[in-house]
């Protein structure tokens, strides 16, 4: 019998592509990984990786194993769901990652949701980039997840991970109000400020590559003035006269009389994410659901809310 431990190791080699990014990823050693490989490799009885120079990669049985491997994987969530839904009451651990501006809207509302119709689960919040949150699912660091991607630059899906969309959020440009005018008469605003200085977010961030690619889109590339990862940050550097940057509609709170906010036809789609095969488990079903009803409430609260500035 194959050992699932030993092939989730080898499913992470194919992903991560290295053994010391698999040791890292599981905070083994290097030689701790290569022993467990090797035993599975003892256990399945023909070779599963080979040397390509100084790194390793899977043979073609290595990775027909992975395919196997991700629906064994799932099938223990559900049958882990299985046994939870048996139990008499819902106490378990729930650790749910979150972007931020999802954090500040509709995580409280639905905290709250959960506190009073499930008081016994232990929920733990994580703020993380949508980009870090399907590993941590797969690693278990987390049991839920808010992600989010757009439509102009859709991520493709993960084989280890399910997900229910909940929210599709205007996205808009935003400009000092002082330097509005012609930006704002343009048919396309992202074009027309394809000369301002540009506020991104941190390379190899979510919000970082979807700004460049909608610039390049446009026909150019941005000149990045600033770089910052709150949106808050951000709309305060426009309001200054830093810059244009783009803005989700679920990070606009109270927006600043000095910026003005130019809907753009792209849109931030948002979904709650958890491992194949646990969407079954009673906790993460109430999770969904307080999510669900916390953006309904966001969708009522931004229909009443101006869109612009």
């Amino acid at each position: 019998m194959l050992d699932v431990r030993r092939l989730v190791l080898l499913r992470d080699l194919g992903r991560l592509g290295t053994i010391a990014a698999v040791a890292q990823a599981h905070a083994y050693t290097p030689s701790a990984v290569s022993q467990q490989l090797a035993a599975l490799q003892r256990e399945a009885g023909t070779r599963l990786l080979e040397r390509t120079g100084r790194r390793v990669s899977l043979t073609s049985t290595a990775a027909a194993l992975v395919q196997h491997t991700e629906v064994i994987l799932a099938a223990l969530e559900a049958a882990d769901a299985t046994v939870a839904a048996a139990r008499t009451g819902l106490r378990a651990s729930v650790r749910i990652g979150a972007f931020p501006s999802a954090v500040r809207t509709l995580l409280p509302a639905a905290l709250a949701t959960l506190a009073r119709e499930h008081p016994a689960l232990d929920l733990m919040i994580s703020e993380l980039d949508p980009v870090d949150m399907p590993a941590a699912l797969r690693s278990r660091r987390l049991d839920v997840a808010l992600l989010h991607d757009y439509d102009i630059a859709p991520t493709p899906p993960d084989p280890t991970v399910d997900s229910i969309a909940l929210l599709q959020e205007t996205v808009f440009l935003a400009v000092p109000r002082t330097t509005a005018d012609d930006t704002a008469a343009a048919a396309e605003p992202i074009s027309a400020a394809r000369d301002a200085q540009w506020i991104l977010g941190s390379p190899g961030t979510l919000c970082h590559s979807v700004a460049l690619h909608a610039c390049q889109l446009a026909g150019f590339t941005p000149a990045v003035r600033h770089h910052a990862d709150d949106f808050t940050a951000m709309l305060a550097l426009v309001a200054a006269g830093q810059g244009v940057a783009l803005i989700p509609q679920l990070a606009i709170a109270q927006p600043s009389p000095q910026v003005r906010l130019l809907p753009l036809a792209m849109r931030r789609r948002t979904r709650v994410a958890y491992r194949r095969g646990a969407g079954g488990h009673p906790a993460v079903l109430a999770c969904v659901s307080a999510l669900q009803g916390a953006t309904t409430a966001f969708r009522d609260w931004s229909r009443l809310s101006p869109s612009d500035g």
